[in-house]
């Protein structure tokens, strides 16, 4: 706990065999309450992997949500253990855990809603082996994304986050996709319902075992980040609406997860 704030880490995992055991081992357990390992139906051994590390909130997903779909559930087991502070966390060891601490900090001091590690901020992603093509794009989504939604953040696209509960259950988050896109969605949804957004600077690693989506992918991901930052001027000029930015969008709670079939 920090300020009296019960902090739960959570990790969606997708064939993360080899890289759980360094991510759990660094996560500073003296302030972190509880870990939350939620499997999206690998098929190596990561649960098998959790659970000799003594991890007690798994679940793993009968069939492949997405990523997306992997944080939904994340999230809401996360309030149904009652955090006040949830860190999202690659357990593909891309992002060091020893930042957790920091990233609480800032939300259990009342500061900020949200807390992005940021790869661009100080050493940057290029010196921990980002691929050219995918830092240029990331510079270049970021620029137009600053500017559609009116902010000032130095990436959008770091997989490593730190949410207070309100924020949580205050995002129609349920209407966002389940795919990759996600990600991006939820800090347009934060940025639109008025949530204070820190970053903290933090270096990544980029090496064969750590997760990363192809140029396909990325392709797609880039379009969607697109299509989310104009829907959010379009719907804040009220020209169109869309159920991502409606105060009324289904809201999530653990409640809402009870349909997806899992084994725990």
């Amino acid at each position: 706990m920090l300020h009296g704030k019960k902090i739960v880490v959570v990790l969606p995992a997708y064939h993360a065999e080899k890289t759980l055991v360094m991510t759990y081992n660094d996560i500073p357990h003296d302030i972190v309450d509880e870990v939350v390992l939620v499997d999206d139906c690998s098929r190596d051994n990561t649960v098998e992997e959790g659970r000799r590390l003594g991890i007690k909130h798994i679940i793993v997903h009968e069939r492949n949500l997405g990523y997306g779909g992997n944080q939904k559930t994340c999230y809401s087991e996360a309030l149904r253990l009652g955090a006040d502070i949830v860190v999202m966390l690659h357990p593909d060891y891309q992002y060091t855990p020893k930042l957790i601490s920091a990233m609480a900090s800032m939300i259990a001091s009342g500061e900020f809603d949200v807390v992005l590690a940021s790869r661009i901020l100080g050493r940057g992603a290029l010196a921990g082996g980002m691929p050219l093509y995918k830092y240029v794009a990331n510079r270049f989504l970021t620029l137009t994304e600053n500017i559609l939604l009116g902010e000032k953040l130095s990436e959008y696209h770091t997989g490593y986050r730190a949410f207070s509960r309100e924020v949580l259950e205050g995002l129609p988050l349920l209407e966002a996709s389940d795919d990759f896109v996600f990600d991006n969605q939820m800090i347009a949804q934060a940025v639109f319902f008025g949530f204070a957004i820190g970053e903290i600077s933090c270096p990544t690693k980029y090496f064969p075992e750590a997760s990363s989506i192809n140029f396909s992918r990325s392709l797609t991901y880039g379009i969607g980040v697109l299509k989310t930052a104009l829907q959010f001027r379009l719907h804040k000029l009220g020209l169109k609406r869309y159920p991502i930015f409606e105060s009324k969008g289904a809201r999530l709670s653990f409640e809402s997860r009870r349909g997806v079939k899992v084994n725990s």
